[in-house]
């Protein structure tokens, strides 16, 4: 466009652009020039006229034919637009790939089960629930909200577009609610158990694990990396000497940083001394390769990552229905909960804030000392012995303890008012009675322990010396008198 100015555009912000040779505004789209005429306003209502249609890479429709029927649009029509537009998005890198086969295989199921020719302003909310029930036989309830999740957004899509009317679903169609996921959840845990490994499965896996696999499961547990982390961590991204990753997550693309285990340092040399050159030089900057010289990542959700675990717990039969590599993620996030600092914990996974506004105030990142607590934490759950492991029946009973000494205080002071010589005693932490220096029993004298100190007199507001286990008893302490 050699020939074009664009001195003459009527306002600062015009999304056309007039050639010099015959003052024709123009736009180039997909690769090519298309133009509006030479009237600046004209040129401009006719680009926006087919401007969805262009950035799609579909044919406009003539400007003298009849307005489009939006009420008479069908389902088929609506799906091909819609994930032509998503198309746009996810060749520009807006989009994955595998969000984009979501988005094809959730139509499909939409176009088969409505129909291609089904006008779209006759569908009605028993239609939606209809469709729901199709989702029902072959996902479970996480998938049934996904598929209705995608098929709102094609639905909501087309409304924005303009090019049907909104519809009335949302009380019949919507994802499963808070209780019904806590209550399948809790059904499934009951079932099939937990999706968490627990330290000695992990370890169990370490063992028969090859070395690329160890490396990648020590990942998964000491920072909570996933198959995507994995399959598109970058050699620039370790730092071996000083014990750090820093790989913003892929699915989100926040930055996270994370400290290093000398296990996880160690079976990531490993894996890197057995690791062959690749044959796409593209993926010479991927930590991991397969066995046949290509890279884990994969426009599918076919992860090689998540199949080769699969076969490790088949082998050492660890499998368990919902239960896979991610749930190696699970698993830290569950163990780096007791850290006790959630936001050190979120940041190492990748995980925004609940509060966006908050978030925006915090510039400063997470402080390495704060992020070597929660991986520290996790590590010591996974290679410390079961026997150092703290449970609430190895904590002292306070509560027993302190009963006991109040026991044995008014046991003395009893004593002390009959004008006896009690046994004055005292429990420490451990549970052993401890004797004071008194005597305890005619002619007896108990030994006094080296950690007891010495039972002194306290003096009183007038300056008198008062045995300390008559003080508070009305004998001999002026100041309760």
């Amino acid at each position: 466009m050699g020939n074009s100015i664009t001195a003459g555009k009527p306002r600062k912000v015009f999304p056309l652009t007039q050639r010099k040779s015959d003052r024709r505004w123009c736009k180039k789209v997909r690769g090519k020039i298309h133009y509006f005429g030479t009237d600046a306003d004209t040129a401009m209502a006719e680009w926006k006229r087919v401007q969805q249609y262009l950035l799609a890479g579909n044919e406009p429709p003539a400007k003298d034919a009849p307005p489009a029927d939006n009420e008479g649009m069908d389902v088929g029509e609506l799906c091909d637009r819609f994930l032509q537009a998503k198309a746009v998005q996810r060749d520009s890198g807006e989009l994955s790939h595998i969000t984009w086969n979501d988005y094809k295989r959730t139509c499909d199921r939409v176009v088969a089960h409505f129909g291609k020719r089904k006008p779209v302003a006759k569908l009605t909310a028993a239609d939606f629930t209809a469709l729901k029930g199709t989702f029902a036989k072959t996902r479970g309830l996480v998938g049934i909200g996904n598929e209705i999740q995608r098929v709102r957004v094609a639905f909501n899509w087309a409304v924005e577009s303009g090019l049907i009317e909104p519809l009335r679903y949302r009380q019949e169609f919507k994802r499963p609610g808070n209780k019904s996921m806590r209550k399948h959840r809790a059904k499934q845990n009951a079932e099939h158990g937990k999706k968490l490994f627990s330290a000695d499965e992990v370890k169990r896996l370490l063992a028969d694990a090859t070395p690329t696999l160890q490396a990648m499961i020590l990942l998964a547990v000491n920072c909570g990396f996933g198959p995507s982390d994995l399959a598109t961590l970058p050699m620039r991204a370790l730092d071996l000497a000083g014990g750090w990753v820093d790989h913003a997550r892929p699915k989100t693309g926040i930055d996270r940083r994370c400290p290093l285990w000398p296990e996880t340092v160690t079976a990531i040399k490993a894996a890197l001394a057995k690791r062959r050159k690749p044959k796409d030089e593209a993926h010479a900057r991927l930590v991991f390769i397969t066995a046949a010289l290509d890279s884990f990542a994969k426009t599918t959700t076919d992860s090689p990552i998540t199949k080769g675990f699969a076969k490790l717990l088949k082998k050492l039969t660890l499998q368990q229905k919902g239960r896979g590599f991610y749930s190696l993620r699970h698993t830290f996030r569950t163990v780096a909960r007791h850290a006790k600092d959630l936001e050190a914990a979120r940041y190492i996974m990748g995980h925004s804030s609940d509060n966006e506004s908050e978030e925006s105030y915090l510039e400063e990142p997470v402080s390495d000392d704060r992020l070597h607590a929660v991986v520290d934490h996790v590590r010591v759950w996974l290679f410390s012995e079961p026997a150092k492991a703290i449970s609430d029946k190895s904590k002292p009973n306070t509560k027993r303890s302190t009963r006991h000494d109040e026991e044995i205080r008014s046991s003395s002071r009893a004593g002390a008012r009959q004008g006896i010589v009690g046994r004055t005693a005292r429990v420490v932490g451990n549970g052993t009675e401890v004797r004071s220096h008194t005597q305890c029993a005619a002619g007896e004298t108990a030994r006094r322990p080296v950690q007891e100190s010495r039972r002194m007199p306290v003096p009183n507001r007038q300056g008198k010396e008062v045995d300390p286990d008559l003080r508070g008893t009305g004998r001999g302490d002026p100041d309760t008198n």
